[in-house]
């Protein structure tokens, strides 16, 4: 990172290093001497996070009490690479956190406890994601006394309930103004703070960093901005939408740092009727 290049691990893996703990970074897990490395370890159970491979089936066989997937979803709801920004995207009153017997499917193993949490009307894919770290955590210590001693069964998923998520996208941030404002509020939340939710102001990129979902009284067409009344908590600019209005609290224009929409409207007083998206 930084000009100079320089090399800086990962929260877990400095943590790791300084608690003295042995780190493999193997790469694939389907070369053989990825394999030779787990199988010298000889593990009674192997724990799964946030993982980005499918574990083949001679990892899958290895412990002798399975492989175990942390899972930031209620499954078999929102399976794959990106649940947490799906259940925010799909305004999910709740998720939370499943931990769930390995196969080799993807997350369609059988699940041994679940967790859920509410999602709070402005939490983001940031904010949640450490809520369920921190549950998902509390929930492993919780459950693997039990599962080492065979005293918890799993249970299978109903694949008939099943909903599936791909990895995020830079373009899944672009802003459709004809959407609700309610809509465009759970998009912009799913991807804070990656990608981040974006349109465009004469054909140059526009970020809205923080944007909130508000009724609107007047008839303007779907991206055209109008600035709120001093004083107003959601900021000093909102654009219409499908149906109500985003109030775009915080903003960000191309090359410049992200700023308060009343401090946007000093230096570029057009964008105070701006149309987005064009």
């Amino acid at each position: 990172v930084g000009r100079g290049q320089r090399m800086v691990y990962s929260p877990v893996k400095q943590f790791a290093l300084d608690a003295g703990l042995t780190i493999l970074q193997p790469g694939p897990l389907r070369r053989p001497e990825a394999f030779a490395a787990l199988q010298k370890l000889a593990p009674d159970v192997m724990v799964v996070a946030a993982f980005g491979q499918l574990l083949p089936p001679d990892v899958l066989a290895l412990p002798r009490h399975g492989c175990l997937n942390v899972h930031a979803s209620l499954l078999p709801r929102w399976r794959g690479a990106s649940p947490i920004a799906a259940a925010i995207r799909a305004g999910d009153a709740e998720t939370g956190v499943t931990i769930m017997l390995m196969e080799e499917g993807l997350d369609t193993g059988p699940s041994i406890a679940v967790r859920a949490t509410p999602i709070g009307n402005d939490e983001t894919t940031g904010l949640l994601t450490e809520r369920l770290a921190d549950l998902g955590a509390d929930l492993l210590l919780d459950l693997l006394p039990g599962w080492l001693a065979g005293e918890l069964r799993p249970t299978p998923q109903d694949d008939a309930l099943a909903t599936m998520t791909r990895p995020l996208r830079k373009d899944d941030g672009r802003l459709d103004w004809n959407m609700s404002a309610v809509e465009l509020a759970r998009v912009a939340r799913s991807v804070t703070p990656w990608p981040g939710a974006f349109t465009t102001w004469n054909g140059k990129v526009f970020k809205t960093p923080e944007v909130y979902a508000i009724g609107r009284a007047n008839d303007l067409q779907p991206g055209t901005c109008y600035p709120l009344e001093p004083g107003n908590p959601y900021g000093a600019l909102a654009c219409a939408c499908g149906t109500g209005a985003l109030a775009l609290k915080v903003v960000q224009l191309e090359g410049k740092r992200a700023m308060p929409a009343a401090d946007a409207l000093r230096g570029y007083p057009a964008l105070a009727h701006a149309t987005l998206g064009a």
